[in-house]
């Protein structure tokens, strides 16, 4: 179907195609979150509970790292998790298995939603357009999956071992509600896998001409300065863990000026 056929579309018809995508969506999630109940042991003793474990390859990392610019004193080896996390709530632990396992479901699904998504639009491009779903499916969800493991192996440890080891006072014990822990999880990979879409946000504007790398370059200080707000929010109130993430966010906007500059390019050799 081209750009003729949609015109001819009316506007019911459009909520009925939307409503029907969303039904495809939700049903491949519950799908794939059906799935992941196979592997949810490994899914909460490996990857959702790693970061508790004071041998987390993060921690050692940076451990590491340390030693190796001449920290002898191992400042940054991390020996205990001074805390525990515990369930207070009579059905907390059958609500947390739930979500995580519709959670696991959009994350490995998240290809699949693309594809659904790249359909919906795909009556609204050329047919040249159209040949690029491929590319488009690859290439966004390796920007997710990127983002995903940023927010894993990055943001997340440094806020379990900040927040974890942040103490007012010896007369109190951390122990924390499973609940918050698993918000903090979710927040950090899912936000970071679609803050990581940026590029592809910014293709799809600059084609239809709302973004142009004039305006992207004119209003760089601004987007500095949300990036460090946004870094502020995700990481932990330390000025190193803020630094460490505000880098690629910044790379993220400098590679989507780099795009917007290749689409008008493109448009005016057209």
């Amino acid at each position: 179907m081209g750009k003729k056929e949609l015109k001819e579309m009316s506007f019911l018809d459009h909520l009925e195609d939307l409503r029907w995508l969303l039904i495809r969506i939700t049903v491949g999630v519950i799908l794939i979150s059906c799935l992941s109940y196979f592997i949810i042991d490994y899914v909460f003793d490996q990857i959702i509970f790693g970061p508790i474990h004071p041998d987390f390859i993060t921690y050692r990392l940076f451990c590491d790292l340390t030693r190796y610019l001449g920290a002898d004193d191992g400042g940054m080896c991390i020996q205990e998790m001074p805390f525990i996390i515990q369930s207070t709530e009579l059905g907390g632990q059958f609500s947390i298995f739930i979500w995580t396992c519709i959670t696991a479901g959009f994350i490995l699904g998240f290809p699949y939603i693309l594809w659904e998504i790249w359909k919906f639009i795909s009556p609204a491009l050329y047919e040249k357009e159209k040949k690029h779903a491929v590319a488009f499916i690859f290439i966004a969800s390796l920007l997710f999956f990127i983002g995903v493991l940023f927010g894993y192996y990055l943001i997340l440890p440094l806020s379990v071992n900040f927040f974890g080891g942040f103490n007012v006072s010896s007369v109190i014990k951390n122990e924390f509600n499973v609940d918050n822990y698993m918000s903090m999880v979710k927040t950090s990979v899912i936000s970071c896998g679609l803050i990581f879409e940026l590029p592809v946000i910014i293709y799809f504007l600059a084609k239809i001409g709302l973004v142009t790398a004039q305006t992207l370059r004119q209003y760089r200080r601004y987007s500095i300065v949300i990036i460090l707000i946004v870094a502020a929010i995700i990481t932990p109130p330390d000025i190193l863990s803020q630094i460490i993430v505000s880098i690629p966010l910044l790379l993220l906007y400098e590679v989507s000026i780099f795009i917007a500059v290749l689409i008008q390019k493109k448009e005016k050799n057209v």
